[in-house]
C-alpha cells in the first residue's frame, strides 16, 4: 500500500462523503455546514455548488443528476451540474438534521440523521425506495453515519458513531435484518464507510486521525494514520478503482491544524466497487 498523501488543500470546513462516480467526472464530497456539494479535478483543484443549508451526501441516480442530503430531508436533480430541483422534506424538528447516507443494490436510498445537540436517540435512519416513499428503518439513533454494501449484496455495515462500533446486517429479500455487533472502535468514533471489491470494510475513525481496514472475518488488514484528528469518511475510486479518498474537518478545532479540511489520497491493494446509485 502506497504512501498517503494530501490531495486537495483545506478547502472544507466540514468535508464529509466523498464518491467517486464517472457519471459526474470523478470525485464529489460535500462541505456540510456549508451546504455546498464539492466536485474535485485530476489535480485536486475544487468547484463549488451550493445546494442548501446543508449538504450531508451526495450519491448518483440511476436515470442521471444526482440525490442530494439536505437539512431536513433530500433533493433530487436532473443534471449533475446544477443545483436540486425537488425537495423531499423527511421530518419538520428543526433540531435534528440529515448526517449521512448511501443506496442499496436494489436503488433505495437509506438517509440518516443527527441532532444538532447530539441528543441520544434523537435521530433515525429512513429508506427512501426509487418511488420516493419514505419510511423510517431505525429509530433511536444518535449519529447516523456510513453505511455501504458487500459486493454480493447479501451484506450491509452502519455506523451509529455514538455505539462506537460499526454493526452489520444480512440483507434478505432486499431487507436489512439481524443487525449485530460487526467491529469495535476503539479509541476512534466510527465515522463514514466504504466496501471494497472483496468485501473488505474500509472504516474512518473520527476523533483520533485514522482509517482501519477491515476484513468480512472481523481482522484488521490495514490502519492508515493521518496528519488531523477528525478523519470524516473515505471511499475507493479513480481509473482504477484504487485510489481511496479520505475527507478531513476543522469543525470545532481548539488547536489549528494547517491540513485539517484537506482531502487525502494513498493506492490501495484491492479495487472499490461502482458506487451504487439511487434508482429514483
Amino acid at each position: 500500500m502506497a504512501a498517503l498523501e494530501q490531495f486537495t488543500d483545506p478547502v472544507a470546513y466540514h468535508g464529509e462523503g466523498p464518491v467517486w462516480s464517472d457519471s459526474w467526472g470523478g470525485l464529489r464530497f460535500v462541505d456540510m455546514l456549508a451546504g455546498d456539494i464539492l466536485s474535485v479535478d485530476a489535480s485536486g483543484g475544487v468547484k463549488r455548488m451550493h445546494v442548501g443549508e446543508i449538504a450531508a451526501f451526495v450519491r448518483p441516480r440511476t436515470r442521471g443528476g444526482y440525490v442530494v442530503g439536505l437539512e431536513r430531508g433530500i433533493g433530487l436533480a436532473d443534471s449533475v451540474t446544477e443545483p436540486p430541483s425537488s425537495r423531499l422534506e423527511l421530518w419538520t424538528d428543526p433540531g435534528v438534521r440529515m448526517n449521512e447516507g448511501g443506496c442499496a443494490p436494489d436503488g433505495s436510498l437509506y438517509a440518516g440523521s443527527m441532532g444538532y445537540d447530539q441528543t441520544e436517540g434523537a435521530a433515525s435512519l429512513y429508506r427512501i425506495d426509487p418511488t420516493g416513499a419514505a419510511s423510517t428503518f431505525l429509530p433511536n439513533v444518535t449519529i447516523s453515519n456510513g453505511i455501504d454494501f458487500s459486493p454480493d449484496g447479501t451484506r450491509a455495515y452502519y455506523n451509529d458513531t455514538a455505539t462506537g462500533r460499526t454493526d452489520v446486517f444480512d440483507v434478505q429479500d432486499n431487507a436489512l435484518v439481524h443487525r449485530r455487533p460487526f467491529a469495535d472502535g476503539g479509541d476512534g468514533s466510527p465515522d463514514g464507510l466504504c466496501v471494497d471489491s472483496e468485501g473488505n470494510i474500509w472504516v474512518a475513525l473520527n476523533s483520533v486521525g485514522r482509517v482501519r481496514l477491515y476484513a468480512p472475518d472481523t481482522s484488521v488488514l490495514a490502519e492508515i494514520e493521518l496528519p488531523v484528528r477528525l478523519v470524516t469518511a473515505c471511499t475507493l475510486g479513480g481509473a482504477d478503482g484504487r485510489d481511496l479518498f479520505i475527507t478531513t474537518s476543522r469543525e470545532n478545532l481548539d488547536d489549528p491544524e494547517p491540513e485539517a479540511g484537506a482531502v487525502f489520497t494513498l493506492r490501495a491493494d484491492v479495487p472499490g466497487k461502482p458506487v451504487l446509485a439511487y434508482a429514483g
